[in-house]
């Protein structure tokens, strides 16, 4: 992590290795402790089955620059799975009025983040509404395209163990 943290004061769920509630941080205090939190990720296919993949702008706090397969977000306090990955791709992607199929929950650990991930799938074709604060820039993609930027290591690395599990691509 070498950016600041966006948004500090926000408050976000805080949970154990077994992915139960323990309370509530800042983000800051969760990016300095490396504290396990609770994050969303959401595919986001056309009708012809190509992944929405965004670039993410090269200030963001994790994993600057990076391409991401599965957007979403860290979950705030209170706050559900669900509710928080309807927030985050409306908030970053304009996607709105998708239903969201829910996949599973995996754990996702580095230098940087320690985090239990949701993984959830909808259908949408467009328009999008890029957030110029979280997103450079967006496109959708076949699956070999997307595999062509997991060998180049230059997808955020929880997303990545999303998709390949998700692919059951070898992890």
């Amino acid at each position: 992590m070498t950016n600041a943290v966006q948004n500090p004061s926000e408050l976000v769920c805080i949970v154990d290795e077994a992915n139960q509630v323990v309370g509530s941080a800042t983000r800051r205090e969760m990016r300095a402790e490396n504290l396990i939190h609770r994050c969303s990720y959401c595919l986001i296919f056309d009708d012809d089955g190509k992944l929405f993949v965004q670039k993410r702008v090269d200030f963001k706090e994790t994993y600057p620059s990076f391409y991401d397969p599965a957007p979403g977000g860290v979950v705030g306090h209170g706050e559900s799975y669900e509710v928080n990955c309807q927030r985050e791709i409306e908030e970053e992607m304009g996607v709105v009025g998708v239903k969201l199929e829910h996949h599973f929950d995996f754990f996702f650990k580095d230098s940087c983040s320690r985090v239990w991930g949701r993984l959830f799938s909808c259908k949408y074709n467009g328009p999008f509404k890029l957030q110029e604060t979280e997103v450079e820039s967006a496109e959708f993609m076949d699956i070999e395209e997307v595999k062509k930027l997991l060998e180049k290591n230059i997808v955020c690395p929880d997303s990545a163990l999303a998709i390949k599990r998700f692919y059951k691509l070898e992890e």
